[in-house]
């Protein structure tokens, strides 16, 4: 009667474990489950969500950097033709995308219209001088009159440049060079950025992911339409991906996109590695090596080379011509320091050491929301000039020269309160699902293994007996 009790101890032991083991195993799915139904109900952009609130008023101060390439031999360039040499100057940082957005507008078809706002305040604390700090930078009246006036016209460019008393490169403060100035050629007020407070970026028109989680942030239009209008290619014009400032969750470490309004395009990034950020696990995310890349290497990049001659023939790599998007100003957008252009921009312009760790853009996204906790967006700003025959201040040219004017650093990061919140809300949740269910599944197997053991040591030391 006493083994009789044992075995049957034992059987309803090796039961118990492998019900709790089933438990366990059954908490997977189901706690992923609950889990993908949570997040999803926090990232869709509606009033209430955790993701509406953070979409409408950035939680976290963003900066803008900017650092200047400050030309150290303006005058041999003018009388000898010699090669630019300059020297970085920064940073100058302003604070952005502090303003909600405005007209929010809730579409039937899922969408929603907004419009940004822009603004930037300057940031002495974080800056190596003032506003007033004088640079030495290409003159941009005369490097735009040069692309915009026809070569048979240069006779009457030359006149109105002499008659101006401007030159090749100018000495003008930080302030004006990025938020404008008057220039005696062009008799209009003119800067890399000018106008930029109160103004905005477009109206845009963006998926909530009510009905497709996998749409969330995708945007729909721009400035009312869903296709770009500056490449005149189905390719290049395509608006793809988010605004980068989250992606849809759940991600698997495939390619991302973007639109990036400041370079009239569409880009990808591809997944680098993961890291740990106050934390949280997050996939970096970095710009794929092609992005930029000649026609030749890349050739999806044809219809972004808009100048054969300037880019020899589409062979230049590193630097994309958005005069169709700039009222015609012959502004050329690269990585910071030319990273990843060809060897001639850095051989046209000394002084420049681009490397990835300082000037590459990245993306540290955390992969079950999407959200994006800290990103570096580094873009430089170059205009171009060439050699003219009638031009006295290009007389000394003697290649054309895609010249950089200031690179910039728009940076963010999560704050100590935010990542909190969502370890608290999110990931020790999860952690603490995942221990349960490893906890079960692992107590339960080992119950029903030392109970199946225990049963057959019985059963073969109560045969022997009989």
């Amino acid at each position: 009667m006493g083994c009789c009790n044992r075995r049957c101890g034992l059987i309803a032991g090796a039961v118990f474990g492998a019900v709790v083991a089933i438990l366990g195993g059954i908490l997977i799915p189901v706690g992923k489950s609950v889990i993908e139904g949570t997040v999803e109900k926090e990232v869709v952009i509606e009033p209430g969500t955790q993701a509406y609130e953070n979409w409408v008023s950035t939680g976290v101060s963003v900066y803008k950097q900017f650092w200047f390439l400050d030309v150290q031999n303006a005058q041999e360039v003018l009388q000898g033709g010699a090669i630019p040499v300059v020297v970085e100057k920064g940073p100058y940082t302003y604070r952005t995308r502090y303003l909600p957005k405005e007209n929010i507008t809730f579409n039937p078809n899922h969408t929603i219209s907004f419009m940004l706002p822009q603004g930037a305040i300057f940031e002495p604390s974080m800056s190596v001088g003032t506003e007033d700090d004088k640079v030495t930078s290409l003159n941009l009246g005369v490097a735009g009159a040069y692309s915009l006036v026809p070569k048979p016209l240069h006779a009457v460019l030359e006149n109105l440049i002499k008659a101006s008393n401007s030159s090749l490169f100018q000495n003008r403060t930080v302030g004006e060079m990025l938020w404008g100035y008057y220039d005696p050629l062009l008799k209009d007020n003119i800067g890399l950025f000018s106008p930029y407070n109160g103004t905005y970026d477009g109206i845009y028109n963006v998926f909530d992911g009510k009905d497709d989680i996998s749409k969330v942030g995708f945007i729909d239009r721009w400035r009312g339409e869903s296709v770009l209008q500056f490449w005149g290619d189905k390719y290049c014009d395509m608006i793809n991906g988010t605004d980068a400032s989250s992606f849809p969750p759940f991600l698997d470490k495939k390619p991302l996109y973007f639109f990036s309004s400041d370079i009239c395009r569409s880009v990808s990034a591809g997944f680098e590695q993961s890291m740990d950020l106050k934390g949280i696990e997050v996939y970096r995310y970095v710009l794929q090596p092609n992005t930029l890349a000649s026609p030749t290497v890349n050739p999806d990049n044809q219809c972004f080379c808009r100048n054969e001659v300037i880019t020899n023939n589409c062979t230049l790599a590193g630097v994309l011509d958005i005069s169709s998007c700039q009222a015609g100003r012959p502004i050329y957008i690269s990585l910071a320091h030319f990273l990843g252009g060809s060897q001639s921009l850095l051989e046209n312009v000394k002084g420049l050491n681009p490397s990835e760790k300082h000037h590459g853009t990245y993306f540290d996204v955390e992969p079950t929301t999407g959200f994006t906790l800290r990103f570096a967006k580094r873009i430089q700003v170059n205009m171009m000039y060439g050699p003219s025959k009638v031009i006295t201040v290009l007389k000394k040219v003697k290649e054309y020269t895609i010249f950089p004017l200031v690179w910039m650093n728009e940076t963010a990061s999560v704050d100590d309160a935010t990542a909190d919140m969502l370890k608290k809300e999110l990931i020790s949740r999860i952690e603490m699902l995942d221990i349960i269910q490893k906890a079960l599944l692992g107590t339960g197997v080992a119950i029903f293994v030392l109970c199946l053991i225990s049963y057959c040591v019985v059963r073969r030391n109560q045969s022997k007996i009989v």
